[in-house]
């Protein structure tokens, strides 16, 4: 079917590469993200598709980018981390490069990649859980993308976890996102730092001895050096992880919840307690085949990879 080209727009970076239809990243562009400026962002995604497609014969374009995408693909409707509102991105980077546009949600094109060519390429139905700053998702069932009426489907980061719970960024109260992304084991770290520095000295030496200047990276060293409070943080945090696949095996029963992002790296640390709470909690569990819990392969790249491969499914057959 050919090379497509996929671009993974974030926050802080926008990521480029030509694919091949073995999901091999043939070549690749990166460049900072001018977040708060929508037209440069629009600009920028341009001159990288641009700069791709002058090098290789790629016959379409995906763009993976976080925020709610339009039921056609077509339109980012909102974008909380880019300015982007009522963004026609796909007609605008059609315009400028004469190739067809398909513009996804980064974790739904980071599920597509993972389920397509990664730890999910044998299965039929997949979970995949981007576990970072926040947490996100992206449901395959039956080979095919979930993305409900309007297209926003997949966003379990905020599914309502604790009733009047810590507030989200989102304007809701106990997300899920609160209690089992980096940010709140970094938090919760911090507080029991903060709470009982003794038993933390080994994290606190990390952090230069000052609890706010804890990091992610800081407690899974911590962790794997035996510090009880950064392995109690990583329980706590599996355990909220765990409760919620529970909720979402009932719903959705996948052959496998994948994680990712950058606290899926510390493995064990957090695959062991998510286990342990999913087996615990799951509703019929002696009856049910066992569902495993991985890791993702693709890493960072998941998202050109399944935006290019989207892209270059949507038009295999109009090309």
């Amino acid at each position: 079917m050919g090379l497509s080209i996929g671009i993974d727009v974030g926050g802080t970076k926008i990521a480029g590469g030509v694919v091949d239809d073995s999901g091999r990243i043939i070549s690749r562009v990166r460049r900072p993200s001018p977040a708060d400026d929508a037209e440069a962002i629009v600009q920028e995604v341009i001159a990288i598709a641009r700069e791709l497609a002058d090098s290789y014969d790629a016959q379409s374009i995906g763009i993976g980018a976080a925020g709610f995408v339009s039921k056609d693909r077509r339109t980012i409707l909102f974008a909380p981390n880019i300015a982007w509102r009522d963004e026609p991105l796909a007609d605008r980077v059609e315009e400028a490069l004469n190739l067809p546009v398909v513009v996804e949600n980064d974790a739904n094109a980071a599920a597509w990649g993972e389920f397509t060519y990664g730890v999910g390429a044998n299965a039929n139905s997949i979970v995949f859980i981007t576990l970072g700053t926040g947490v996100g998702g992206g449901i395959i069932i039956d080979g095919q993308l979930l993305r409900g009426s309007n297209g926003f489907a997949g966003e379990i980061g905020h599914l309502n976890l604790i009733m009047d719970g810590i507030k989200c960024g989102c304007g809701s109260r106990g997300c899920w996102e609160q209690y089992s992304s980096g940010t709140a084991l970094v938090r919760m770290a911090r507080e029991a730092a903060t709470a009982d520095p003794e038993r933390a000295r080994t994290l606190l030496d990390l952090a230069g001895g000052n609890p706010a200047k804890i990091t992610g990276r800081a407690v899974t060293q911590a962790a794997r050096m035996g510090c009880r409070v950064s392995r109690k943080a990583f329980d706590q945090v599996g355990r909220y992880i765990g409760f919620a696949l529970a909720d979402l095996v009932s719903i959705l029963d996948p052959d496998m919840f994948v994680l990712a992002g950058g606290l899926s790296e510390a493995g064990s640390l957090i695959r062991n307690p998510a286990e342990e709470s999913f087996m615990d909690q799951q509703v019929g569990r002696d009856y049910r085949p066992t569902i495993p819990i991985v890791t993702a392969k693709l890493g960072n790249d998941a998202g050109m990879i399944g935006a290019a491969d989207l892209a270059r499914r949507a038009f295999a057959t109009t090309r």
